[in-house]
């Protein structure tokens, strides 16, 4: 077990993002598994990088050694198809958990690229670092089965979504539910996470402006 003083997370807490350690705090209290002196201790064991973009937080073919939470910046999941093609299949936002979960999970190499889209801060834990906790408290161990159902629920969701949904409709729920960032997307990833040509979805963005 891990014990602080109030004067020594009043320390971490100048020492790095208010806001980004608020995030992280109520993360975890949303899974119901953590004593608020655990969340705690988790919390000081994340280190900030910058991205610049078009870099890679994992590209395919290398094992995914970290997670990440987005403070700032834009990612897109994709895979590179047979003929050289890359596939975008996922969008990351600020507030996200980011991980190629397979890869981390599994210890293989990763099947996907995560690449920033924009200028980028994520705020890191290495998997040493949650190994470590899960060996002590099968908590930790918990916590990854449920980010790693979380992850198959949101596939589940987005393969329904490609097979159910029209262009326009795909569309309009990444309206709803990411106004804020949609424009900073370029039309070509856009496009591509859509399963459309950018001339469609060109036809689809005046529709919907009128």
């Amino acid at each position: 077990m891990f014990y602080f003083t109030a004067k020594y997370l009043s320390n971490f807490v100048t020492t790095k993002n208010k806001f980004i350690y608020k995030m992280i705090q109520q993360f975890f209290q949303n899974f119901n598994l953590f004593s608020k002196n655990e969340i705690d201790y988790l919390s000081t064991l994340f280190s900030e990088i910058k991205l610049s973009k078009n870099d890679f937080f994992v590209k395919e073919g290398e094992k995914c050694k970290e997670i990440a939470f987005i403070e700032s910046g834009i990612f897109r999941s994709f895979y590179t198809s047979g003929e050289g093609k890359d596939n975008t299949y996922c969008f990351r936002f600020p507030n996200d958990l980011m991980a190629s979960y397979s890869s981390f999970i599994s210890d293989k190499p990763s099947i996907e690229n995560m690449q920033a889209i924009s200028d980028a801060t994520l705020s890191v834990i290495k998997k040493e670092k949650i190994q470590e906790l899960a060996s002590e408290n099968p908590k930790w161990s918990e916590f990854l089965r449920m980010i790693a159902e979380q992850e198959y629920l949101e596939l589940e969701k987005r393969f329904f979504q490609l097979q159910r949904d029209t262009a326009a409709q795909r569309y309009d729920f990444l309206i709803e539910n990411q106004p804020n960032y949609i424009q900073q997307i370029p039309l070509q990833h856009l496009a591509s996470y859509l399963g459309i040509t950018q001339r469609h979805l060109s036809r689809i963005r005046k529709e919907i402006s009128f």
